[in-house]
Protein backbone atom coordinates (compact mmCIF):
# COMPACT_ATOMS: atom_id res chain seq x y z
CA UNK A 1 0.00 0.00 0.00
CA UNK A 2 2.99 2.54 1.12
CA UNK A 3 6.68 1.67 0.42
CA UNK A 4 9.21 4.23 2.15
CA UNK A 5 12.60 4.66 0.50
CA UNK A 6 15.41 6.16 2.49
CA UNK A 7 18.50 7.71 1.49
CA UNK A 8 21.27 9.82 2.89
CA UNK A 9 22.71 7.74 5.42
CA UNK A 10 26.15 6.86 5.19
CA UNK A 11 30.08 7.64 7.08
CA UNK A 12 30.53 11.25 7.78
CA UNK A 13 33.72 12.57 10.38
CA UNK A 14 32.49 13.95 13.82
CA UNK A 15 31.12 17.40 12.97
CA UNK A 16 30.13 16.69 9.57
CA UNK A 17 26.83 16.44 8.21
CA UNK A 18 24.05 14.91 6.30
CA UNK A 19 20.09 14.66 5.57
CA UNK A 20 18.64 11.46 5.64
CA UNK A 21 15.61 11.78 3.24
CA UNK A 22 12.45 8.85 3.72
CA UNK A 23 10.06 8.97 0.84
CA UNK A 24 6.81 7.09 0.74
CA UNK A 25 5.01 5.82 -2.63
CA UNK A 26 2.07 3.92 -3.51
CA UNK A 27 -1.53 5.27 -2.19
CA UNK A 28 -0.67 8.12 -0.53
CA UNK A 29 -2.60 11.21 -0.34
CA UNK A 30 -0.79 12.65 2.48
CA UNK A 31 1.87 12.75 5.31
CA UNK A 32 -0.32 14.21 8.80
CA UNK A 33 2.26 13.59 10.81
CA UNK A 34 6.51 12.12 11.29
CA UNK A 35 8.91 10.81 13.27
CA UNK A 36 12.51 9.55 12.91
CA UNK A 37 14.16 7.33 15.57
CA UNK A 38 17.12 5.55 15.74
CA UNK A 39 18.58 2.27 17.26
CA UNK A 40 22.42 1.66 18.16
CA UNK A 41 23.37 -1.36 18.62
CA UNK A 42 22.30 -2.67 22.19
CA UNK A 43 19.87 -0.03 22.52
CA UNK A 44 16.42 0.42 22.45
CA UNK A 45 15.08 2.42 19.49
CA UNK A 46 14.20 5.89 20.82
CA UNK A 47 12.38 9.06 19.09
CA UNK A 48 14.67 11.63 17.49
CA UNK A 49 12.38 13.93 16.14
CA UNK A 50 9.00 14.80 15.30
CA UNK A 51 6.31 16.81 13.38
CA UNK A 52 3.33 16.40 14.64
CA UNK A 53 -0.44 17.21 12.85
CA UNK A 54 -0.48 20.98 14.09
CA UNK A 55 3.13 21.22 12.36
CA UNK A 56 5.15 21.43 16.33
CA UNK A 57 8.60 19.99 16.00
CA UNK A 58 10.07 18.39 18.88
CA UNK A 59 13.48 16.79 19.31
CA UNK A 60 15.27 14.84 21.97
CA UNK A 61 17.33 17.07 23.99
CA UNK A 62 20.37 14.71 23.00
CA UNK A 63 19.87 16.58 18.92
CA UNK A 64 18.41 19.83 19.66
CA UNK A 65 20.24 22.40 17.56
CA UNK A 66 21.64 20.01 15.49
CA UNK A 67 18.78 18.08 13.81
CA UNK A 68 16.05 19.57 12.07
CA UNK A 69 13.02 17.59 10.72
CA UNK A 70 11.23 19.08 7.74
CA UNK A 71 8.46 17.32 5.04
CA UNK A 72 8.16 18.45 1.42
CA UNK A 73 4.26 17.64 0.47
CA UNK A 74 4.71 17.72 -3.49
CA UNK A 75 6.84 15.14 -3.09
CA UNK A 76 6.00 12.70 0.04
CA UNK A 77 9.22 12.93 1.22
CA UNK A 78 10.42 13.49 4.79
CA UNK A 79 13.65 15.03 5.99
CA UNK A 80 16.24 14.90 8.24
CA UNK A 81 19.21 17.20 8.21
CA UNK A 82 21.51 16.23 10.92
CA UNK A 83 24.50 18.84 11.42
CA UNK A 84 27.87 19.07 13.79
CA UNK A 85 27.07 14.92 14.13
CA UNK A 86 29.01 13.14 17.08
CA UNK A 87 30.27 9.90 17.69
CA UNK A 88 26.98 9.05 19.76
CA UNK A 89 24.60 9.99 16.58
CA UNK A 90 26.02 6.32 14.78
CA UNK A 91 22.74 4.37 14.67
CA UNK A 92 20.00 2.94 11.90
CA UNK A 93 17.77 5.96 11.39
CA UNK A 94 13.80 5.32 11.06
CA UNK A 95 11.57 7.71 9.94
CA UNK A 96 7.76 6.42 11.00
CA UNK A 97 4.63 8.92 9.09
CA UNK A 98 1.37 8.46 9.43
CA UNK A 99 0.14 8.42 6.04
CA UNK A 100 -3.50 9.21 4.63
CA UNK A 101 -4.32 6.42 1.89
CA UNK A 102 -6.94 6.40 -0.82
CA UNK A 103 -9.03 4.09 0.56
CA UNK A 104 -9.75 6.70 3.83
CA UNK A 105 -7.78 4.71 5.72
CA UNK A 106 -4.18 5.92 7.49
CA UNK A 107 -0.78 3.68 7.47
CA UNK A 108 1.91 3.68 9.51
CA UNK A 109 5.31 1.85 8.88
CA UNK A 110 9.09 1.25 9.50
CA UNK A 111 10.67 0.66 6.15
CA UNK A 112 13.98 -0.70 6.50
CA UNK A 113 16.05 2.73 7.95
CA UNK A 114 19.51 3.41 6.81
CA UNK A 115 22.83 2.96 8.47
CA UNK A 116 24.23 6.48 9.74
CA UNK A 117 27.97 5.85 11.33
CA UNK A 118 29.74 9.22 12.55
CA UNK A 119 33.95 8.29 13.06
CA UNK A 120 35.79 10.22 15.77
Amino acid sequence: QVQLVYSGGGLVHSGGSLRLSCEASGSVVSINEVEWFRQAPGKQRELVAEITRGGTTNYADSVKGRFTISTDSAKNTMYLQMNSLKPEDTAVYYCYPEISVIDGSTWSGWGQGTQVTVSS
